[in-house]
Formats: structure tokens, C-alpha cells, sequence
């Protein structure tokens, strides 16, 4: 009886296992554009010589959530060499409902062995967090880049991110809200910033209300409404609000933007330009002129990814 009372209580406290979306993947990826583009290849995780990899470190843990408590994690890359690096934490793509960080980790490694400290961040997802979750998760991990900078070699005044597609868009507000205390969280590391001093867009959404976003047509089960908690119609603060381009400020830290040739992934990023031109903060472009979403997934695209982002790292940084 005692065994069976024990059986329950454990039974009930066990966590609930978070539903999870696996369509973002880069096997489905490929065969959606190995038909249009016979000659690409996936990247591989393959770890230079000259980098060290700690995978699956915790960065947080989320207490009494509706799954239980819960761990979240980062793979680190650093270079062997010591000395003090610039740090970039990575953000996967997925409509903020799939993908994981691994994703994130061949282009990781290649930017690791050009001497950036990379950190492939795990966050919350749709399904088991909706916006701003994924936000307060990000800050959270760059707080914890800053409380282990000496650890791995990284210089706590030179911490970029970078997100792809959805991760473009929370990277973008990740660095626009620097220092905007709503947006913080209190998720670990309250002690450190979470200020950022770069960004890297990789096809993100930066206006969820430019013309080219915004679908006034959407069906409620789109990622973003989803993700946003209602339609357009329904929640419009709320669609400003997780607009990157509305935060931006005289204060903001210089963008790279890199594109592929869908132009709904960049509507708003002309104008987000030209204010960071009128305040004289640096941007920078590439674009890749291809009928490609998720181009830094695959050879040829993801060599000259790496290179624009270590350049433009170069620039600002002066590493």
C-alpha cells in the first residue's frame, strides 16, 4: 500500500512532456530545395581542430512551469588559442514553434575557428511558451555568457547575436531592447547585463506591421498568430510591441542584415536603415539573390555567411 501511495505522489510530480514540432529540420529543408538547387549540399557538425565544443550546458532553469521545472541549455564553441574572444549567441529559426539549436551549430563552428566564442542558445517554443517567453529565455543566456565570460574566453564588452528567420526576429529584439527593464525577464544572472553590442539578422522578420509582413488574411493557426497570442485585429499592441524596428533608438548597436531573395523576410528593414543612418550607427547588407529561405543551412551559401558575420564582427568590434 505504502509502495502504491509512493507510486502515485512520484507519478504526479513527474513532468509533463513538452509537445514538440519536428518539421523543422534540415533533412526536410533539403528536400524541399534540392529540386530547385540540385547542387546543394547540408552542412555537417564537424568540429575544427583549433575549437572546443561544451554542449548542453544549463543556462537556466524554469521553475513550476506547466511542464515541470525546467532546464534550458547552450552549446559553446570557443577557440583552443586562450586569450579573449568576442562572444556571438545564435539563435535557431523554426516560426518560433520548431527547430532547435543544433541547427545552429555547423555555422557556429566555422565562426568558433575564425576566433568568435559562439553559443547556440535552446529556448521556448510555442507549444509550451508564448511570446515574450522566448525573449526573457535569450536575455537570460546572454546574462549567463557575461557571468562565464572568464570560463570561456570572452571579452564581456563584445557580445553580438544573431538569429535566423523567427531567431532573426527575436535576435533583433533581444538587441533593440537593451536595457529596457520590462523586457529583462528574471530568468538567472540578474546580477549581469544582458546588453548586446551587435546583431546579426539572417532573414528575420523586422516589422511585423510592414505591408509585406503583415497579412491582415492570417488564419489562427499560423506560427505567428500563434506565437503572438491572437490575429492582428486582435492584439495590434501586441504586434508592435514584438516589432524589432519600434525599439530601435539613437543608442542602438550596429545590424548586419543578410538576405535571401524572398523580400517578405526583410519588409521593414529599408526603413529600420534609414533610421540607424539618421542617428550614424553602422548596417551592413548582403543578399544572397536566391529563391532560398534557410541558405546559411547548406553549401555554397554557409562559407560566405560565416565570412560576412566574422567581417562585419571585425568591424565593429576591432577584434
Amino acid at each position: 500500500m505504502l509502495f502504491f501511495v509512493s507510486f502515485c505522489t512520484n507519478a504526479q510530480q513527474a513532468p509533463i512532456k513538452i509537445p514538440k514540432d519536428t518539421s523543422f529540420t534540415v533533412k526536410n529543408e533539403f528536400k524541399k530545395y534540392v529540386k530547385y538547387f540540385p547542387n546543394i549540399k547540408s552542412a555537417k557538425d564537424s568540429l575544427p581542430e583549433n575549437v572546443n565544443e561544451s554542449r548542453n550546458l544549463v543556462y537556466t532553469t524554469l521553475k513550476n512551469t506547466p511542464f515541470g521545472d525546467r532546464d534550458l541549455h547552450v552549446d559553446v564553441f570557443s577557440p583552443k588559442k586562450k586569450g579573449k574572444y568576442p562572444a556571438l549567441i545564435m539563435v535557431h529559426g523554426g516560426g518560433w514553434k520548431a527547430g532547435d539549436k543544433m541547427l545552429q551549430v555547423p555555422l557556429a563552428q566555422k565562426l568558433a575557428a575564425k576566433g568568435i566564442v559562439t553559443i547556440c542558445v535552446e529556448y521556448q517554443l510555442l507549444q509550451e511558451a508564448k511570446y515574450p517567453a522566448a525573449l526573457y529565455n535569450i536575455k537570460s543566456a546572454v546574462r549567463w555568457t557575461r557571468a562565464n565570460a572568464d570560463k570561456f574566453g570572452i571579452d564581456p564588452d563584445k557580445i553580438a547575436i544573431s538569429g535566423c528567420s523567427a531567431g532573426g526576429q527575436l535576435a533583433l529584439l533581444t538587441g533593440l531592447t537593451s536595457g529596457i527593464e520590462s523586457k529583462e525577464g528574471d530568468q538567472g544572472n540578474l546580477g549581469f547585463s544582458s546588453k548586446i553590442q551587435a546583431i546579426v539578422d539572417l532573414d528575420g522578420v523586422v516589422d511585423f506591421m510592414a505591408p509585406l509582413s503583415l497579412n491582415l488574411n492570417r488564419k489562427a493557426d499560423s506560427p505567428d498568430v500563434q506565437w503572438l497570442g491572437g490575429t492582428f485585429y486582435e492584439k495590434p499592441e501586441i504586434w508592435k510591441e514584438a516589432s524589432p524596428i519600434f525599439w530601435a533608438n539613437e543608442k542602438s548597436c550596429p545590424i548586419l542584415f543578410i538576405n535571401s531573395g524572398f523580400p517578405r523576410f526583410h519588409a521593414g528593414q529599408d526603413e529600420l536603415i534609414g533610421m540607424m543612418k539618421d542617428w550614424g550607427i553602422y548596417t551592413e547588407v548582403h543578399k544572397f539573390d536566391i529563391q532560398l529561405h534557410t541558405f546559411w543551412l547548406f553549401h555554397p551559401w554557409i562559407d560566405p555567411t560565416a565570412n560576412y558575420i566574422n567581417d562585419f564582427l571585425i568591424k565593429v568590434f576591432n577584434k
